[in-house]
């Protein structure tokens, strides 16, 4: 009973390998899922990343979770190469009485208005950077108290298809 509750499992060398390298696949593929060049909007490669995480000399923490170590990745990635986060598009529906002085505090959080209608209430569509998003849900339910509504239009903003070349 002892060795059951306080005992530790034995990992083989070749089980620990297989595990970081999954792991460092996983973090890769978290990476080149959230993130695009940023001058062509397009994303980036699994292997590509990899290839930049390995030149970097990234090492994986078995202990941290994937998703937090993918964001460091990201950080350090932004030093060698061209590497952003995808932009989020947002819609905001917000009432005629608070809308002009919740665009006021939302200004510095949007990257891109997209477009801006204002009839009966104030509509948005904007593109945001993913890491603002909690806060500007904050703001808009603490300062409409519930009247206003946000949507997630689209995750990541990416072109698609070929690219021309002239």
């Amino acid at each position: 009973l002892q060795i059951l509750s306080k005992g530790e499992l034995q990992v083989s060398d070749k089980e620990r390998h297989t595990q970081l390298e999954q792991m460092f696949r996983d973090i890769a593929t978290i990476v080149a899922d959230k993130c695009v060049n940023p001058e062509t909007k397009r994303p980036y490669t699994v292997i590509l990343i990899e290839r930049a995480m390995k030149d970097i000399h990234y090492s994986v923490k078995p202990n941290k979770s994937t998703k937090q170590q993918a964001l460091e990745v990201i950080r350090q990635l932004k030093e060698t190469m061209q590497i952003e986060r995808a932009h989020m598009r947002l819609r905001f529906i917000l009432p005629a009485k608070e809308g002009k002085k919740l665009k006021e505090k939302l200004k510095p959080l949007i990257k891109v208005t997209e477009s801006e209608d204002f009839q009966e209430h104030l509509e948005i569509v904007c593109l945001i950077d993913p890491g603002c998003f909690r806060e500007i849900d904050e703001l808009i339910r603490s300062e409409t108290k519930g009247k206003g509504s946000l949507e997630v239009l689209s995750l990541k903003d990416v072109e698609e298809g070929d690219e021309k070349l002239e």
